[in-house]
């Protein structure tokens, strides 16, 4: 069973955001994605300063299995990517919701967080 933290909202693409103090949001993908896609050999981030609207793709994670799109769960701009996974792409794995972190974002419709998934219906969603 995957781990699916209560206090982080997530989208059915298996991206998961956790609200930061006021300093925007952070994202990264769930255990069930990333056990679902294996080892993590590789991850494209995207460059801070971009801005996309909700549902964008903005990232890619390679796997030893496959490549996979990351959307934006909010629209807004990128402040800061987690740069720690360049030289190694598994703390995706070994921590998908702490130093596996991808980027933080600066939502620009804030209310969009109400349209993501609580931990019960993303649960519901992968079962």
């Amino acid at each position: 069973m995957s781990d699916i933290p209560s206090d982080l909202k997530y989208r059915e693409s298996h991206e998961w955001v956790r609200e930061d103090d006021g300093e925007g949001v952070v994202v990264g993908i769930s255990d069930h994605a990333q056990a679902e896609l294996g080892d993590m050999v590789f991850i494209e981030l995207p460059e801070p300063g971009m801005s996309y609207s909700q549902g964008d793709a903005c990232a890619v994670v390679e796997s030893v299995k496959a490549a996979s799109d990351i959307y934006a769960p909010v629209s807004g701009e990128v402040v800061e990517v987690n740069e720690a996974l360049e030289d190694d792409p598994g703390l995706v794995n070994n921590d998908p919701y702490g130093d596996g972190w991808l980027f933080r974002m600066e939502p620009s419709e804030p209310s969009e967080l109400e349209d993501l998934m609580d931990a019960d219906a993303y649960s519901e969603s992968i079962d």
